[in-house]
């Protein structure tokens, strides 16, 4: 399964870059997974290590939107899904 991450404001000035393409198959934890969540997603990302770890951290606060809605960590990955990462509030 690929999907596209994007970052913005901090996140994205932690990270990097601003977006990137990913197969989630490759990602730490989430080999044979299926249903995956956006939450798993993050830990995932997380256990890639610097600087993913800090950007993402768990007691973070970090909103994130799958194909442009704001969803809960619960909300499941499709094969394509668009994934963005921000703070909770961003200037414009």
């Amino acid at each position: 399964m690929k999907v596209n991450l994007r970052y913005f404001a901090s996140v994205r000035e932690a990270i990097g870059r601003g977006e990137e393409d990913i197969g989630v198959d490759g990602l730490t934890g989430l080999t044979g997974l299926t249903g995956l969540t956006l939450g798993a997603l993050r830990d995932a990302l997380i256990a890639r290590g610097e600087p993913y770890a800090s950007a993402l951290a768990r007691g973070k606060a970090v909103r994130i939107a799958l194909d442009q809605v704001m969803s809960g960590e619960d909300a499941v990955l499709r094969d394509g899904s668009e994934v963005a990462f921000f703070p909770p509030v961003t200037g414009g």
